[in-house]
């Protein structure tokens, strides 16, 4: 008896907007602003309510089921990084690893390319996503974004672009490798 009185109630989550942070709903697009940029994502679940008054997100759901209830702690944690990434942003750091053949790697036009990769003369180049700010230090490479998947996914593509297939990595270890990803080094 008890669980067809929660079923009816149905759940709803309340997300409080931090000081130095402004959100924008359009239909069922949030857009937060802060001083490291603006993140958009849709979210466009039909069982899912979206609201926005007083400087609170609010995520309601008619029915608690465990669907509803997966979804809606998945857009609270997407909230949550979008908050952070306008608040402080997202940092990724690659290294740039040459044994044998000394890579030369350069950002022209929103291409990323690494040239002399594993002695090859043709050079390798990736197009990189809008909203992500990459640098070339040294042997480091930095991706910055106010987007969590924006920085994850540009640097995942650096990662693979130098990736040699059916070899050992343990062995073969030239290559462009995520050392970090913001304050978490990865060993």
């Amino acid at each position: 008896m008890v669980e067809k009185e929660r079923k009816s109630k149905g759940i709803s989550i309340e997300i409080k907007l931090q000081e130095n942070v402004n959100a924008e709903l359009d239909g069922s697009t949030l857009t937060l602003k802060g001083p490291k940029g603006e993140v958009k994502r849709d979210f466009p679940d039909k069982n899912i309510e979206i609201g926005y008054k007083d400087r609170v997100i609010s995520l309601k759901a008619s029915k608690f089921n465990k669907v509803n209830k997966n979804i809606i702690n998945s857009y609270a944690a997407h909230i949550k990084n979008m908050m952070k990434g306008v608040l402080d942003g997202y940092k990724y750091t690659l290294k740039i690893c040459s044994g044998h053949f000394p890579m030369n790697v350069s950002i022209n036009n929103g291409q990323f390319s690494v040239k002399n990769c594993l002695g090859e003369k043709v050079p390798r180049t990736i197009k990189l996503k809008p909203g992500a700010d990459v640098k070339v230090e040294g042997d480091l490479i930095v991706v910055e974004s106010p987007s969590k998947e924006i920085a994850g996914q540009v640097s995942a593509a650096i990662e693979q672009l130098t990736r040699r297939t059916k070899y050992d990595m343990r062995v073969f270890q030239d290559g462009i490798w995520i050392i970090s990803k913001g304050d978490k080094e990865i060993k």
